[in-house]
């Protein structure tokens, strides 16, 4: 027996230590409910958790950015459905004024109310915003269409007579249309109006000139419709769309006119719905100017002929909002399924990283109860031990 050193009341206090350091770090996890507080803890664990953690916190704002984009489009959307709504009041007017039955009186009148519908098609295009941000009028852009119309002098006419074959017409038109950073295609409508044939041969138009370049239309056996596709130079290349196209031997006073739809490729708006870089989808808003949907001051209703053109002007014009709007419906459904699968892959990364970080609180209860119990032993053990060195004194009497 030694009193010098009493090695078993050294090895139960050095039990008893670990044990109150064990229940220590058991009752931080308790109250905190994690099982990694500290890299000790767990270090490839708090890793891991620590990437994850980003990915969701990434993921709950792409779930914003993708509300906001929805939002965004139903308020462009919203703006759309007004012009669709003057577009078809704007076409009822043209169609009214193209009977005979009206006087020049009576056009000017549905002029009147004409014009101040094209402006407020461009209030309402210069004025939608979301977030202060234009929307319509052509400063967000994407896959841009813009209106290629004539500005000078307006349409080329015919000489009266009679011919047997060819038909020799000139006029010059100024098309104007935007820069794009790529190609471009436009589908351009050429009517000639007021036509006595009886018989069929070829139309040229040529010497047209476009952004300095010349280059010749030729319908051979066509409707008037021709197709231009541009190069990212804009040079024009035209073909026949084919049909007829009839000439004969009088032309009475005719015109041509000349209006489409010019489309290319420009910067897009994005939007980042991903956790991380380049997680993005693009989408262009497009003009809805009255220019750029091709009612340009030149579309009126002042006479019979001018309300023909502008129903077909007002059905291209229709038919573009109509595609936007598509197009518009279809980013709206697409983004809507990306916020559901975002929400869905937020809620697995979460699962994951709780499965890492956080703490069993039954099992940790279980490991606390386990180290009262050793620590209340511990304590009565080392009391023990401190008593053997006493029972040496009863040697020394």
């Amino acid at each position: 027996m030694r009193i010098y050193h009493n090695m078993e009341a050294l090895n139960a206090w050095r039990t008893l230590s670990n044990v109150k350091g064990s229940m220590g770090k058991t009752l931080e996890k308790l109250s905190s409910g994690l099982r990694i507080n500290r890299a000790a803890d767990d270090a490839a664990g708090l890793a891991i958790s620590e990437k994850m953690r980003n990915q969701i916190k990434g993921l709950d704002k792409a779930i914003k950015n993708a509300q906001d984009a929805v939002s965004m489009i139903q308020t462009a959307e919203g703006a759309l459905d007004e012009v669709h709504s003057i577009l078809k009041r704007m076409r009822e007017l043209a169609v009214q004024s193209s009977t005979e039955t009206n006087t020049d009186a009576d056009r000017d009148q549905l002029q009147n109310e004409f014009q101040e519908l094209r402006d407020e098609i461009n209030r309402i295009a210069k004025t939608t915003q979301f977030n202060t941000k234009n929307l319509l009028d052509g400063s967000i852009k994407g896959t841009r269409t813009a209106e290629a119309k004539i500005v000078a002098p307006g349409s080329a006419h015919f000489a009266v007579g009679s011919y047997s074959s060819n038909i020799t017409a000139s006029g010059n038109f100024i098309i104007e249309v935007g820069q794009f950073q790529g190609g471009a295609t436009s589908q351009l409508d050429v009517k000639i109006s007021r036509i006595d044939s009886n018989g069929v041969s070829q139309v040229t138009i040529t010497s047209v000139t476009l952004s300095g370049s010349r280059v010749a239309v030729t319908l051979s056996g066509g409707t008037g419709t021709v197709a231009i596709t541009w190069d990212s130079n804009q040079i024009a290349r035209i073909k026949d769309y084919g049909g007829t196209l009839a000439s004969g031997t009088k032309i009475d006073g005719g015109s041509v006119a000349v209006y489409g739809i010019v489309t290319g490729d420009v910067d897009p708006i994005k939007f980042h719905i991903g956790a991380n870089e380049g997680q993005v989808i693009t989408l262009g808003f497009e003009s809805m100017k009255a220019e750029d949907l091709g009612i340009t001051t030149g579309v009126k209703i002042n006479s019979q002929s001018d309300s023909e053109f502008a129903i077909s002007a007002l059905d291209a014009a229709i038919y573009k909002v109509s595609a936007f709007r598509a197009k518009l419906g279809a980013s709206q459904n697409r983004l809507e399924h990306t916020i559901k699968n975002l929400g869905v892959a937020q809620e697995n990364l979460t699962a994951a990283e709780s499965r890492i970080r956080d703490a069993d609180m039954a099992k940790e209860m279980a490991e606390y109860t386990k180290q009262q119990i050793l620590l209340q032993s511990g304590t009565a053990m080392l009391s023990q031990a401190n008593q053997l060195p006493q029972q040496v004194t009863q040697l020394l009497r």
